[in-house]
C-alpha cells in the first residue's frame, strides 16, 4: 500500500513539473508574439517571391526592376515645363480626342494620324543685344527642318515701361551656319524699328514672336511669345554706340571642348597677348574643354583683364553643328560689337603672324579701307621636329620645335579673318557674308597664320619623328623646314616671364 502511494505522488510531481515547463514555454511565446509575427511574415514573403520567380521570363533581371522604377519616378517628377515656361512658350498642339480610321461611303478607308509631342523646339533663345537707337539682334537656335522646309516668320515688339505702348516691326532672320546645322540651326533675327525705341530713359522690353506658319503641322500656326530683352530704366546709353571702342583688338574664340593641352594653350595665350598688345581682349568659350589645368593657364591673364571666360556648356543639350560654334561667334560679335575696333576669329591651334619688319598696327592701318580681310594659312606638321633638339625637346614650346610646313599643292586651305565689328551684322567661322563695306583676300606678305592642327588636343609629346633635312616627304606629303615661329619663341617666353612671372612654369602637356 505504501508503495502504491509513493508511486502516485511521484507521478503527480512529474505532472506538476511538466505543466510548469509548458507554462514557461507559453509565456515565452506570448511575450515574443510581435517578433514572431514579423518572422512569419518574412518567411511567407520569401516563399511567395521564390514561387513567383519561377514564372518570370529568362531575360528578366534586377536591372529590369530598376529601369521600371526609374521610369515611374520620372513620370511623376517631370519638371521640364515650369510656370515660367508656360508664360513664355506655347505648347505643341495635342489631339483633343483620338482619331480613328473611317470607312467612307465610297468604300475608301480614310486613315487617321494622331500627333504627340515635338521633335525640336521652335526657338531656343541665347541672347539679345541693342545695336543702336532703333535696332536689336536676337540670337538663338531653331529647328533646322522647320527653316529648310517651312516658312517660319518673326515679329518684334518693343513695349515701353512708361506707357505700355507697343511698337511693332517685322523681324528679319539670317541663318549664318551655311547649312551645317543638325537638329538645330543658328538663327539671328534683326529687329529694326522705324524710329527710336526705349531711348526716353524709362526702359522697356523687346518681345519676339516666333511663328511656325504651318511648319511641322499645316493645321496649326504655333506662335511663341519670347521676352528677348529687358531694359531697366536708365540703362540705355546711346553714346555707347558712337564712342571710340575700348579695345583695339578683340579675339572671339570658338567653343573649346575635349581634353585640351594646358601647355599648348599657355603658349598660345602668351604669344597673342604679346602680339595684340595692352588694348586687347580675349573671349574664351568653355564647351567642356576648360578643365582645371586649362583654368590654371587662363587665370593669370583673367586677373590682368585680358581674358573673359564664358561657360557655354548648357548649349550641349541642343544638337547643333560643332558645339554650336556659329551661334557662339555671333553672340560674341554682337556682345562686343561696339567695344572693339577690330575683331579676330581663329582657333587656339592657330598663330597669327606678321613679318618682323612690320607690326600688327601697321598691317591693320594698311587695311583701314576694308571692313573685312581674310588670312592665309601656313599648315604645320604636328609630329616632325629637328634632330638637333634631341634631349631638349620636352623643354621647348610647341611652335618652337614643330618646324616643318606642309607645301602640298592643289589643296584649298581654310582662311581665318578679322572684321570691323560695327560694319558686320552676322558672321561665320571662316568669314562674314553679311556686312557693309569691302572685303579683301589679298593679304599675302602682310599677315598669315600658322596652323598646328590637332596639337591642342594632344596630351603627349608631339614630336614623333626627328629630321635633319630641309625638305622631306612623309606619307606622300611634302614638307619644308620653316623656322619662322621658332625664331619668335625666345621673345614670347621673355614676355610671359615679365608679365606674369613664374606662375605657369609647371604647366603640363
Amino acid at each position: 500500500m505504501a508503495s502504491m502511494v509513493k508511486d502516485l505522488r511521484e507521478k503527480e510531481r512529474k505532472s506538476v513539473k511538466k505543466g510548469g515547463d509548458m507554462n514557461v514555454f507559453v509565456g515565452l511565446i506570448w511575450n515574443c508574439a510581435v517578433e514572431l509575427k514579423f518572422l512569419l511574415y518574412a518567411l511567407l514573403l520569401l516563399s511567395s517571391l521564390a514561387t513567383t520567380l519561377q514564372f518570370l521570363p529568362a531575360h528578366f533581371t534586377i536591372s529590369t526592376v530598376r529601369y521600371c522604377l526609374s521610369d515611374a519616378a520620372a513620370a511623376t517628377t517631370d519638371t521640364r515645363f515650369s510656370t515660367a515656361d508656360i508664360n513664355s512658350t506655347s505648347f505643341s498642339p495635342q489631339p483633343t480626342s483620338i482619331k480613328a480610321d473611317q470607312r467612307q461611303d465610297n468604300g475608301v478607308l480614310k486613315r487617321a494620324f494622331n500627333p504627340y509631342g515635338a521633335a525640336a523646339y521652335n526657338f531656343i533663345l541665347m541672347s539679345a543685344y541693342r545695336g543702336g537707337s532703333n535696332s536689336f539682334a536676337v540670337l538663338g537656335l531653331a529647328s533646322k527642318p522647320l527653316h529648310v522646309f517651312g516658312q517660319p516668320t518673326y515679329k518684334c515688339d518693343y513695349q515701353s515701361s512708361d506707357s505700355n505702348a507697343t511698337v511693332t516691326t517685322a523681324g528679319v532672320k539670317n541663318l549664318p551656319d551655311w547649312g551645317y546645322g543638325r537638329v538645330y540651326t543658328v538663327v539671328v533675327v534683326n529687329c529694326t524699328f522705324p524710329s527710336p525705341v526705349g531711348t526716353d530713359g524709362f526702359g522697356g522690353r523687346l518681345i519676339l514672336h516666333a511663328a511656325t506658319h504651318g511648319g511641322g503641322d499645316r493645321d496649326f500656326n504655333i506662335t511663341d511669345r519670347i521676352e528677348a530683352l529687358s531694359e531697366p530704366p536708365g540703362s540705355v546709353n546711346l553714346s555707347h554706340f558712337t564712342s571710340p571702342p575700348k579695345y583695339e583688338y578683340l579675339y572671339c574664340g570658338s567653343s573649346l571642348y575635349g581634353n585640351l593641352n594646358p601647355q599648348r594653350l599657355r603658349e598660345w595665350m602668351a604669344y597673342h597677348v604679346r602680339l595684340f598688345g595692352k588694348k586687347s581682349h580675349f573671349v574664351i568659350h568653355d564647351a567642356g574643354g576648360v578643365h582645371p589645368g586649362v583654368m590654371e593657364v587662363l587665370w593669370p591673364w583673367m586677373e590682368l583683364g585680358y581674358v573673359s571666360l564664358h561657360d557655354i556648356r548648357e548649349q550641349e543639350r541642343f544638337d547643333g553643328y560643332y558645339h554650336n560654334q556659329f551661334l557662339i561667334v555671333n553672340d560674341c560679335l554682337h556682345r562686343y560689337r561696339f567695344m572693339a575696333k577690330w575683331m579676330f576669329f581663329f582657333d587656339v591651334d592657330e598663330f597669327i603672324y606678321v613679318p618682323r619688319k612690320s607690326s600688327l598696327r601697321s598691317v591693320m592701318d594698311s587695311l583701314k579701307d576694308y571692313s573685312q580681310f581674310t588670312i592665309e594659312q601656313m599648315p604645320m606638321s604636328g609630329k616632325l621636329c629637328l634632330s638637333k633638339d634631341a634631349g631638349k625637346i620636352p623643354k621647348k614650346w610647341g611652335f618652337e620645335k614643330l618646324v616643318y610646313r606642309d607645301v602640298k599643292r592643289g589643296i584649298r586651305r581654310d582662311r581665318k579673318y578679322a572684321v570691323r565689328p560695327r560694319d558686320v551684322f552676322v558672321t561665320g567661322v571662316h568669314m562674314s557674308q553679311n556686312l557693309q563695306g569691302k572685303t579683301t583676300h589679298k593679304t599675302q606678305g602682310q599677315i598669315k597664320y600658322f596652323h598646328y592642327h590637332g596639337t591642342i588636343a594632344e596630351r603627349q609629346e608631339p614630336c614623333r619623328k626627328l629630321l635633319n633635312d630641309t625638305q622631306t616627304i612623309v606619307s606622300g606629303t611634302p614638307y619644308v623646314l620653316d623656322t619662322t615661329m621658332r625664331e619668335v619663341a625666345p621673345f614670347v617666353k621673355r614676355f610671359e616671364h615679365n608679365t606674369i612671372g613664374h606662375l605657369l612654369q609647371t604647366a603640363h602637356q
